[in-house]
């Protein structure tokens, strides 16, 4: 029996209208544009705005693009994997608000919490899925309100996050592309670097965790950044010297869009010149799960049947991994 693997068959994206540039947030915090853009390569980032929105309401978007790219309605779909850390509440999950408001009535759905590997393990997570047989349509979401839990009074991760989503559309392939290896890593000591402290069930909101800011995101810049350069880069080195690739076999690096010099770092260490490394970080900032689909979503225009992708994240956690992709349409 010829083995079946899950190949991404349509990319869809969404990112709202509102725009926050780094001359707004100079208003807001003691920086400017010439040291945001030095530090991370980012303009601006678009933010969710309006009562009661949240993240489904980037989610259902950007499923309703990629139904329309593949020409299939959204209750043909089997499965929805959400990858976010802003949930619209913790229960019921976001995939099954946002499946609700698609008018999905014929799938399942769940959450994946890994901060900015999200993606990576909820594709990871969607392959197999497809992979057993059981499942033909299968789409996976990386989406994120980072808004809704950023301190715009800290300057060190105010300018940092913006909000989106991007979704893939997962289908059985015969013919050896889609999703070939992946390899994903996480190391729980760094969680005291990189976190949100308030709203589980060790610190539930009360009057001290918000007066303390425990429910806004908390970064400890520096071991995070260390960790970030060695962790990314080594991981997508170790997953083309596994599957015996060399830099001129890949097309495309599709790097988590966290910081350009962690993104130049892996490039550097995997032999890849700039041209073959995809960016839109000066676009929309960093909108954690959701950088690797929406860079898809950028770029899928250059894309061309059988480049090898190499898709590279690291996340609070710390989370990180790297996924080899071979581009289907």
């Amino acid at each position: 029996m010829q083995k079946i693997t899950a190949a991404i068959t349509a990319v869809g994206g969404y990112v709202p209208e509102d725009l926050l540039t780094n001359a707004d947030l100079a208003k807001m915090v003691d920086t400017n544009d010439e040291w945001i853009k030095s530090r991370t390569g980012i303009s601006e980032r678009h933010i969710l705005k309006g009562e009661g929105k949240a993240t489904s309401d980037l989610v259902v978007p950007a499923v309703l693009d990629l139904c329309k790219q593949r020409g299939i309605e959204p209750n043909e779909i089997d499965c929805l994997i959400v990858a976010t850390v802003t949930p619209d509440m913790f229960f019921p999950n976001t995939a099954n608000i946002a499946s609700d408001k698609l008018d999905i009535k014929n799938a399942w759905g769940f959450d994946i919490l890994a901060a900015c590997s999200g993606f990576l393990y909820a594709l990871t997570t969607g392959a197999a899925l497809v992979e057993s047989g059981r499942y033909k349509r299968v789409a996976v979401v990386g989406a994120d309100k980072m808004s809704s839990i950023t301190d715009y009074t800290d300057r060190a991760t105010c300018i940092l996050f913006g909000d989106g989503a991007g979704a893939v559309l997962l289908e059985p392939n015969h013919e050896g592309y889609g999703v070939l290896d992946s390899i994903l890593k996480s190391d729980g000591s760094g969680g005291k670097y990189l976190n949100m402290k308030g709203g589980g069930s060790l610190n539930p909101p009360t009057h001290e965790t918000v007066d303390k800011k425990q429910h806004y995101l908390f970064q400890d810049g520096q071991p995070v950044f260390k960790f970030a350069v060695t962790g990314m880069a080594d991981v997508s080195y170790e997953l083309i010297q596994r599957n015996n690739l060399t830099a001129d076999d890949i097309a495309w690096l599709v790097p988590h869009q966290a910081n350009k010099r962690i993104i130049d770092a892996t490039a550097r260490r995997m032999g890849l010149s700039d041209e073959k490394v995809m960016l839109n970080i000066q676009r929309y900032g960093n909108t954690t799960a959701a950088t690797i689909p929406l860079c898809l979503w950028d770029f899928q225009g250059k894309l061309n049947k059988g480049d090898n992708l190499v898709f590279a994240a690291f996340g609070g956690g710390f989370t990180w991994g790297a996924t080899w992709v071979k581009w289907a349409i």
